[in-house]
């Protein structure tokens, strides 16, 4: 059975294994990639590698667990910022930031977050979109008025679905149509032009 690290060398190398998972599956793909290619990138036998996971899934599910605290680590400091800024500008903040994450160390974050939201057996970004959805709510107590806007649930859920696939399709084509800047400013509009539109709705309604 594969054992816990405990000491410094062994958190070390568990680290170690999990960055070359990334490595590897941008190099090899998910089902190309092997626990042999893993080791080799961390620099580390196979049987080092079994000490702590059990097989390539094992790492898969690691680095899971990795990328999801680590783009809580980007987007909770943010937090406090976003919830000031017009909801334009914090999209546009927000999508920036998710792009920085993803184009990070020559790009690996993005070569798994592409194959991973195409598994339908999981729903791989399901913490992302709750901590997204967590950002809404404290954007909507910040900006009171938001609280107006008919099935806001849904056109969050919408919203933030929506932008990130949007991003990690365009960031993962070769010659994208129209250029990042273009992409996010579209998606700004878009949101503040809808979130805009239904309250003059609802005041032309009063």
């Amino acid at each position: 059975m594969p054992r816990k690290p405990q000491q410094r060398r062994a958190r070390e190398t568990v680290n170690a294994i999990v960055e070359a998972g990334f490595i590897s599956l941008s190099r090899h793909g998910m089902e190309g990639t092997t626990t042999r290619h893993i080791a080799e990138i961390a620099g580390i036998s196979v049987g080092s590698l079994y000490e702590y996971f059990a097989n390539k899934e094992a790492v898969f599910d690691a680095m899971y667990q990795h990328a999801v605290r680590d783009i809580v680590a980007i987007i909770r400091p943010l937090t406090p910022k976003l919830v000031n800024m017009e909801i334009r500008d914090a999209v546009i903040t927000l999508l920036r930031e998710f792009r920085a994450w993803l184009l990070r160390d020559d790009s690996r974050y993005l070569s798994y977050v592409s194959y991973t939201v195409h598994m339908a057996h999981r729903d791989n970004l399901e913490p992302i979109n709750k901590m997204l959805m967590e950002l809404v709510v404290q954007y909507v107590m910040h900006h009171p008025h938001l609280l107006k806007l008919p099935d806001l649930p849904t056109k969050s859920y919408i919203i933030i679905n929506g932008g990130i696939f949007t991003i990690i399709r365009h960031l993962a084509e070769p010659n994208p149509v129209i250029s990042f800047d273009q992409l996010v400013d579209g998606l700004g509009d878009m949101v503040a032009y809808m979130v805009e539109g239904s309250l003059r709705d609802l005041a032309g309604q009063g």
